[in-house]
């Protein structure tokens, strides 16, 4: 027979292996809840790096629209379904060090002659309205683009590294178009892209 020591005991005995099961529920819950929110944040960094890059300029040669330090989202699926435009903005990887990504304008497509003199660019025998510079050129030259790639420029036409020193750019090497400068604050937006298509294109 029990008498009612017994009782309280056992009741304690019972207490005492139900709350410490309840507290590791609670601890495995808590856990899978934050192993599922690590795993769905994993799966969303790398959709988006798929989608995206994030670039930091890194000279002047695309002043005054683009300086030194900015950090930029490139969108790696522009050319998937549409082809690079004349005017648009892209990072790619230098021809002569591929290790490096460079971010131009494109001012030629493929198999364009582009011709610059007297402080004009030509496409094709047609001028091309560039509103976007930081002065005119000061260098003369003509160049015939490859079927498979494009020239680029940079804006700060003297004081860049660009297609007139070491020739175009493949398209296949080409990382994506600039949409966006995110830092620092004050200068971030959207890139703004020209429409160059010269009059003999209408």
């Amino acid at each position: 027979m029990l008498s009612e020591k017994d009782d309280s005991n056992d009741f304690q005995a019972v207490v005492d292996a139900v709350i410490p099961k309840k507290k590791g529920e609670r601890l495995l819950r808590r856990l899978g809840e934050f192993l599922e929110t690590v795993l769905i944040a994993a799966i969303l960094f790398s959709i988006i790096n798929l989608m995206t890059a994030r670039v930091r300029v890194e000279n002047v040669s695309m002043q005054p629209n683009l300086f030194d330090g900015e950090l930029m989202i490139v969108n790696r699926l522009a050319y998937r379904w549409s082809e690079p435009q004349r005017g648009d903005i892209i990072v790619f990887y230098y021809p002569l060090n591929p290790e490096k990504r460079y971010v131009k304008r494109i001012i030629g497509l493929p198999m364009d002659h582009i011709e610059v003199h007297d402080g004009q660019t030509y496409a094709n025998g047609y001028l091309i309205d560039e509103p976007f510079l930081a002065e005119k050129p000061t260098y003369t030259g003509e160049w015939t683009v490859d079927s498979d790639s494009v020239f680029v420029l940079g804006d700060n036409r003297n004081d860049s590294s660009d297609s007139k020193n070491w020739g175009t750019v493949p398209i296949s090497e080409i990382v994506g178009k600039a949409i966006l400068v995110y830092w620092p604050w004050d200068s971030a937006g959207n890139i703004p892209h020209y429409d160059l298509s010269t009059s003999g294109e209408d």
